[in-house]
């Protein structure tokens, strides 16, 4: 009786054991990264200026994670770099479209995604090889991959929804750009009262980095060019082409500021009724069952006494 008792408790025994390890292991590395990585400074640059060391320093002062985790964050960039590399410009868009730093790069941010699913995975051993014995073990890397690719559509998700509300409040801040120019004040004097007046908002987020853009030297061209790229969109896009063809028409901002406006809102508008047209679509089927449920309601009691008086017939 004994015996089947202790070939039953084995695998559990095994996988706590495993689980314990692992989970040991992680909490060692994570102690000795945290004692490096509030011992390191800066990297020194030496003598000749590399813009990447530069960046490097700013992204350890800017995300904590990447300071504590840089050598292993790197590592795995690394491989990132050749594994993924048709996948990358997409995720560095995303990085931008969701306001996140700058000085990420795409590779690097994909190996902080990579590195929180890592953390997970001696919960996931514990949890499967208990439920499943060894067949648990490929389950759990199966669970480390989905974690990370759901941490990858939560990047996407998060810029998805940072674009959408951009273009939401782009018509006013357009509206108030073309209020403030034919008023009489400069370019650079309006977008700075824009970007004042929605601060706080992702719209002044991205213009005003437009602004600093001009203020450390950059033409208008290339800091619209600049918005441009981070952002992706093809509504942005737009925009940034009138504008850019206006200033090399001579056209007055303020006229193509106001066509821009009026043009987004009318896509808003457009969006909004093919929402509308959707929904409708959608609603079909649960209208339709919620009828046929009434039915059944309603006419249930008729039909069972009817088979009742067949079947005692």
């Amino acid at each position: 009786m004994l015996l089947p008792l202790a070939t039953t408790a084995t695998p559990l025994i095994i996988a706590r054991l495993i689980a314990c390890s692992v989970m040991g292991a992680s909490a060692g590395l994570l102690v000795w990264w945290l004692w490096r990585a509030l011992r390191s400074d800066d990297i020194a640059q030496g003598a000749e200026w590399r813009y990447d060391v530069s960046r490097v320093n700013e992204l350890r002062r800017a995300d904590p994670v990447f300071r504590l985790l840089q050598p292993a964050i790197q590592l795995l960039a690394r491989f990132n770099r050749g594994a993924f590399r048709e996948a990358l410009p997409e995720v560095q868009r995303h990085i931008h479209a969701a306001g996140l730093s700058r000085f990420w790069l795409a590779e690097e941010y994909l190996a902080k995604l990579e590195i929180a699913a890592l953390f997970l995975s001696p919960l996931y051993v514990y949890l499967f090889f208990s439920w499943l014995g060894p067949v648990g073990l490929p389950v759990a890397v199966l669970a480390v991959l989905a974690t990370v690719l759901l941490l990858r559509r939560r990047l996407a998700v998060r810029a998805a929804k940072r674009l959408l509300e951009i273009k939401r409040r782009m018509p006013f801040l357009l509206d108030l750009l073309t209020l403030l120019m034919e008023a009489g004040s400069t370019f650079l004097r309006a977008l700075d009262e824009a970007v004042d007046e929605f601060r706080g908002h992702p719209v002044a987020e991205e213009f005003g980095r437009v602004l600093a853009d001009m203020n450390m030297g950059k033409t208008r061209q290339e800091a619209f060019l600049a918005l441009r790229d981070r952002l992706a969109d093809d509504e942005i896009t737009s925009i940034v082409g009138s504008v850019l063809q206006g200033e090399q028409l001579g056209t007055p901002l303020a006229g193509v500021f106001r066509t821009q406006a009026d043009v987004l809102r009318l896509k808003r508008s457009q969006r909004a009724e093919t929402l509308a047209g959707e929904a409708g679509v959608n609603m079909l089927l649960p209208a339709v069952l919620v009828m046929a449920a009434t039915v059944l309601i309603i006419l249930g009691p008729f039909l069972l006494n009817f088979l009742t008086l067949e079947f005692a017939m």
